[in-house]
């Protein structure tokens, strides 16, 4: 018996969305501007964001993990299983119960089925972009790419802001430590011809919010932050000495090319220098400080110490952590072979674990309830295994993804797939619905815009507010 995808639902919409905004909104953007209020004054946001009606929530979430799954997970193998399916549809693997009744999920997934009353699983994701590139743009942006349905096209200045650039403008920190961190990579894809996926980075904002990179496998042991460490023959007072010079120059040149924005590099030296010298900030960074029952707890592998580090960056103040899946060498998530074995023995168990830790850590120190974590790729997987070899070849029609705490309702299914995990069945969302519900869980003023390097306006979201998901 062969397998043939249903077409798509009659009542499902058109899935790409816009950012142009409306005149009357350009008119509030440059009302910022004329009463001289920064376009980074979230005081001043909110408050226009109530004028032009877009109701904040009151239990307002203070930072986001993003779990960025890169390569596309197969949603028939991990939260929407079909095991009445056509077996060249359903798989090998098994649904299991979970904590919350009538809700299964993979087999595999042992850690998280005994703490789904913990989030809420979204099992009609939908798009229409096949390409990793430009629905990982879609994914971590919140907003379609300058150019669709494409793996040619690399990072550049007309991307969308990363959501971590958005919190960076809306929310910046007073702390020392940067608003937005990513880590280990910046996800690229050998298979594609524009390598590094679009949509990581600060985009049209400019460079100022492109946000931190830390790079490696945090579980090496002689692993540390590039950066934040002092050269053997600079002190403190040295390095101090330095920093208010490079203060002095930041001025001066910040005077000569305000204009231009030309003054980011400086900005970001001056930065690096102050991250240098502050104890509580390196000691943020600092993996060592865990103990070792804590890192085995998250798995002592490359993904399990990139969320542990999130873990411990949003406890001392960052906003926004983006976890992209490592470059294990075996293109991720893309299970264009082998899906299963893939899954059972390499990709699941490590995220499995990783994730089960954070849930429990964040709710065991009181943070759950303030701190987003999301999990998610940029697409699934076809519903048909091919035969040849054992594979599910890209499926962005139909995909599931995860969220937690930080306001969303926990213990909850939203949406729903066809028989075949197909299509949505009920409540499709796009990944626009998906970023713009964690950035008004986050009481960031979703209607409104931010002007370019170009002043020209941009809505900083397409996409609507799914408010049964939030409590």
């Amino acid at each position: 018996m062969s397998f043939r995808a249903p077409s798509r639902p009659s009542g499902c919409r058109d899935f790409r969305r816009s950012n142009r905004i409306s005149r009357r909104q350009v008119l509030q953007a440059g009302s910022l501007s004329a009463l001289g209020l920064g376009l980074g004054d979230l005081e001043s946001r909110l408050a226009l964001a109530q004028q032009s009606g877009d109701i904040l929530p009151t239990r307002r979430a203070k930072a986001c993990i993003f779990l960025f799954m890169w390569g596309g997970p197969s949603q028939l193998d991990t939260f929407d299983l079909k095991p009445d399916a056509p077996s060249e549809v359903r798989g090998s693997f098994r649904p299991i119960s979970t904590k919350v009744p009538g809700t299964q999920i993979c087999e595999h997934f042992t850690g998280l089925a005994s703490m789904t009353d913990k989030v809420a699983i979204i099992r009609s994701l939908t798009h229409d972009d096949p390409a990793h590139l430009s629905s990982g743009h879609a994914t971590l942006t919140g907003q379609p790419a300058p150019v669709l349905k494409s793996d040619a096209d690399p990072p550049s200045a007309k991307d969308s802001p990363h959501l971590g650039a958005l919190v960076s403008k809306l929310r910046p920190t007073t702390n020392g430590l940067p608003p937005f961190v990513a880590m280990p990579w910046k996800a690229y894809h050998p298979a594609a011809p524009g390598g590094e996926a679009p949509g990581q980075h600060g985009g049209w904002l400019g460079s100022a919010y492109d946000g931190m990179l830390l790079h490696g496998d945090l579980n090496d042991p002689n692993w540390h932050p590039q950066g934040l460490s002092l050269p053997a023959d600079i002190g403190i007072g040295r390095l101090e000495s330095r920093l208010e010079l490079l203060k002095t120059m930041d001025a001066q040149r910040a005077m000569l090319h305000r204009s231009l924005g030309a003054s980011s590099y400086g900005n970001h030296q001056s930065r690096a220098m102050e991250m240098i010298g502050s104890s509580s900030v390196r000691s943020a960074f600092d993996l060592t400080r865990e103990s070792d029952a804590t890192r085995k707890r998250y798995g002592r592998n490359v993904h399990g110490q990139c969320v542990l580090m999130a873990r411990r960056l949003v406890e001392h103040g960052v906003p926004l952590v983006s976890v992209n899946w490592h470059n294990d060498g075996k293109n991720f998530w893309d299970t264009h072979g082998d899906n299963f074995n893939r899954l059972k023995n390499d990709l699941i168990p490590p995220a499995d674990q990783a994730l089960s830790a954070l849930l429990t850590d964040l709710e065991d120190r009181g943070l759950l309830d303030e701190t987003i974590v999301a999990w998610v790729g940029e697409f699934g997987r076809k519903p048909q295994i091919t035969a040849a070899n054992a594979g599910r070849e890209h499926w962005p029609f139909c995909y599931s993804g995860l969220l937690a705490g930080g306001g969303i309702r926990p213990g909850m299914v939203y949406g729903s797939s066809d028989q075949h995990g197909a299509y949505p069945a009920s409540d499709p969302v796009t990944p626009q619905d998906f970023a713009t519900t964690i950035l008004h869980a986050m009481g960031l003023p979703t209607q409104t815009a931010l002007l370019d390097r170009q002043q020209r306006p941009h809505r900083i979201t397409s996409g609507r507010v799914l408010h049964d998901l939030l409590v």
